[in-house]
């Protein structure tokens, strides 16, 4: 009997879920609704029956030895979520302790971002390298931390909360309470509320004018700056500006050898990466001018959250083994 794990990655918006074996190979995936309307428990029993549905279409053949979750402010240490600001339910979510019950095997989650990193590590581009930050960028901003070869979690388990370090004091207002966090600027949500301003703050032509803020989507925003929208590429620029910066400061901290891109708005390529690149540099301190490798991530055709998920379970239960 093929032994497998889960790997899962709860977003802001939604919920991807993968059965992988020891290869790093994505057996089966679905996807769920994050934002539900329903309670956390609700959500857990959703999570584990699609669980359960990805096996019986694989077979009987396959038997699952444990689930790794990577979610917004998950601790390791907890076995828990715990006050996610871009999650609708708040406190402390036993996630871990819920899932074991429901499906009879062990569960550890981390911080979303980690589990991007650790997949990066294992199974993408950053293969062989010792001192790496994974950015995800997606509904928020989060990162995962990678230095000597080991993944950064912290004494609470929340490290890699590079979304919440403050871009501009007394800033944009964000879901977790705090103002001006770098995530609502640098992140899908982020350039929207950019766009959204400049097209009330400016008379520039756009065809994004007429667009009202709840239908403004992010991909409609990259989609305008491929064709040349001066609007569009002016938010772009806005966030690389924001972006650059501060990520000039976590080089200056951290000293990695490379920074990687990943979620939804990375798809965004160049238009992103160029002004991100430019003010890093910018703003760099000198010794490390010209050193950091900025990168899509490695695992484009695949689930970098879910394989690093997936390799998180996978260790535990090799250490549960020696």
């Amino acid at each position: 009997m093929a032994e497998v794990v889960a790997g899962i990655d709860i977003g802001g918006t939604n919920t991807v879920i993968g059965i992988v074996n020891r290869n790093g190979d994505i057996l089966a995936e679905s996807t769920l609704p994050t934002r539900c309307n329903a309670t956390f428990d609700v959500f857990v029993k959703n999570l584990t029956g699609a669980i359960e549905q990805l096996l019986m279409e694989l077979g009987h053949e396959h038997r699952l030895l444990g689930v790794g979750v990577g979610s917004p402010n998950g601790s390791y240490n907890l076995g828990a979520i715990v006050d996610a600001p871009n999650l609708e339910w708040k406190g402390i979510l036993p996630l871990c302790k819920e899932i074991t019950l429901l499906t009879g095997v062990p569960s550890v989650v981390t911080n979303d971002a980690n589990a991007a990193a650790l997949g990066e590590l294992l199974f993408g581009a950053a293969k062989g390298m010792k001192n790496f930050v994974v950015i995800t960028l997606g509904t928020g901003l989060g990162s995962g931390i990678v230095v000597d070869g080991k993944l950064v979690i912290g004494h609470d388990g929340f490290a890699g909360e590079f979304g919440h370090v403050v871009a501009k004091a007394n800033g944009r207002q964000c879901g977790c309470g705090k103002k001006g966090c770098l995530e609502t600027y640098a992140s899908a949500t982020g350039l929207r509320r950019t766009a959204f301003k400049m097209i009330a703050d400016s008379n520039q032509p756009s065809m994004l004018r007429n667009v009202t803020y709840d239908k403004l989507t992010a991909k409609m925003i990259t989609e305008a700056a491929k064709t040349g929208d001066p609007l569009a590429r002016a938010a772009f620029e806005y966030t690389g500006l924001i972006l650059g910066t501060r990520l000039a400061d976590l080089v200056a901290i951290l000293n990695p050898e490379a920074i990687f891109f990943f979620g939804g708005l990375a798809n965004a390529g160049e238009l992103l990466i160029d002004p991100v690149r430019r003010y890093m540099e910018e703003y760099m301190f000198p010794v490390f001018k010209g050193k950091v490798k900025l990168l899509l991530s490695g695992l484009q055709d695949k689930n970098a959250a879910v394989l690093g998920a997936a390799a998180l379970i996978w260790e535990e239960l090799d250490k549960s083994a020696r």
